[in-house]
C-alpha cells in the first residue's frame, strides 16, 4: 500500500493523473482490506500506510486546486492526518521548484502559500506530541522546507524587480 501511495505521488509530479489515481484508489482499498485484519494492537503498521495516503490525496488536491480532502473522506485517524498533511509540505516544495525552473512564479507563490497555511493549520497541535508520535520533528522539517522555499520567492522576486529596474533604465536611455 505504501509503494503504491509512492508511486501515485511520482506519477503525479510527471503529471500521469490518471495513473496516479488509480494508484491511490488501489491503496485505499488495500488500506479498507487491512483495516479487516488490523485491530488496536496491529495498528501502528497502519498508520504509515494511512499517511502516505494523506501525503498522496493532498498533493493531487494541491496540483488540481480543489480543497484537500478531510480526515473522514480519506478515512484516517487524527495523528495520521496530521503527519501526511506535513509529509505533502515537502512534496508542495518540489511543485514550487518546478513551477519556478518553468518561469511560473505566481503559480509557485500560491503554492507556497498553501505550504504555509498546512504548517500554520498543524502548529497548534504541536502541544500534542506525546499523543501524536513524531508530529513535532514533522513540524520542524516543514518549517525548514517552508523558510527555504521563502528564501527562493524572495530572492526571484527581487532578482525580478532588478531587471524591471534595469529595463526600465535602458528604455529612458
Amino acid at each position: 500500500m505504501v509503494m503504491s501511495c509512492s508511486k501515485s505521488i511520482v506519477a503525479l509530479h510527471h503529471g500521469q493523473i490518471d495513473d496516479a489515481k488509480s494508484k491511490m484508489e488501489e491503496a485505499k482499498t488495500m488500506l479498507e482490506e487491512f483495516r479487516k485484519y488490523a485491530k488496536e494492537d496491529l495498528y501502528r503498521y497502519i498508520s504509515v500506510a494511512e499517511q502516505e495516503l494523506v501525503e498522496a490525496y493532498a498533493l493531487r488536491a494541491v496540483m488540481e486546486n480543489t480543497p484537500i480532502p478531510s480526515m473522514q473522506d480519506l478515512d484516517v485517524t487524527g495523528p495520521s492526518y496530521l503527519t501526511g498533511l506535513l509529509d505533502c509540505v515537502g512534496e508542495i516544495k518540489r511543485l514550487v521548484y518546478d513551477r519556478m525552473r518553468s518561469g511560473n512564479e505566481k503559480d509557485a507563490e500560491k503554492l507556497f502559500a498553501t505550504m504555509e497555511e498546512i504548517y500554520n493549520a498543524i502548529y497548534p497541535f504541536a502541544v500534542y506530541d506525546n499523543i501524536v508520535s513524531g508530529l513535532r520533528k514533522k513540524l520542524d522539517v516543514a518549517r525548514i522546507l517552508i523558510e527555504d522555499i521563502r528564501a527562493v520567492v524572495t530572492e526571484e522576486n527581487r532578482r525580478k524587480a532588478l531587471i524591471d529596474a534595469i529595463d526600465g533604465l535602458d528604455r529612458r536611455s
